[in-house]
């Protein structure tokens, strides 16, 4: 009789719905061909946009089921965002009042329509990332395409957690 109702408990919870937090599937089923273009870039940091698209590219490509492009036109879903200007600020300092880390926030508006219904999905006019850097020493920064080149990694970095907060966010809410 136990067993019974353990097997029972098993089958309910099967069906329940759940997966792994990013791993849900459950968009519409016709939707395999996902368009994401290059970005639009409205920050002062040069590249930005394109970076951020490639990243966003390579998350949905490893989420398995769906087939990813740059195009806008001849696909089932088109994943669209505005990327607004990068703020800067400083989270750290030293004895000497001097900056030691900086924490960069991006921020975009961001679309993802069903081309076949012509119907949005899901959108975020915030979608927002933070992310902290070492300041180089001595040396005061302004805008965030200095730590950019200060720092060659930091530009992926963010890029990448922008990335995967965008894609976990729009697979899980459906």
């Amino acid at each position: 009789m136990l067993k019974l109702a353990l097997v029972a408990v098993a089958v309910l919870n099967a069906g329940c719905g759940y997966a792994l937090d990013g791993r849900g599937n459950a968009v519409p089923s016709h939707i395999v061909r996902i368009g994401v273009p290059t970005f639009t870039n409205h920050s002062d940091t040069p590249e930005l946009d394109r970076v951020l698209a490639e990243a966003v590219r390579e998350e949905l490509r490893g989420r398995g089921r769906f087939t990813i492009v740059q195009d806008s036109t001849g696909v089932d879903a088109l994943l669209t965002a505005t990327v607004n200007p990068v703020s800067l600020t400083v989270a750290a300092q030293t004895d000497n009042r001097q900056a030691q880390r900086y924490l960069m926030t991006v921020t975009a508006t961001v679309e993802f329509k069903d081309m076949k219904d012509n119907k949005v999905l899901w959108s975020n006019p915030s979608v927002r990332v933070s992310e902290e850097y070492d300041a180089a020493v001595g040396v005061s920064v302004t805008n965030p395409a200095a730590i950019f080149t200060q720092d060659q990694n930091a530009l992926s970095r963010l890029a990448k957690s922008f990335a995967r907060t965008l894609v976990t966010s729009i697979l899980t809410a459906f």
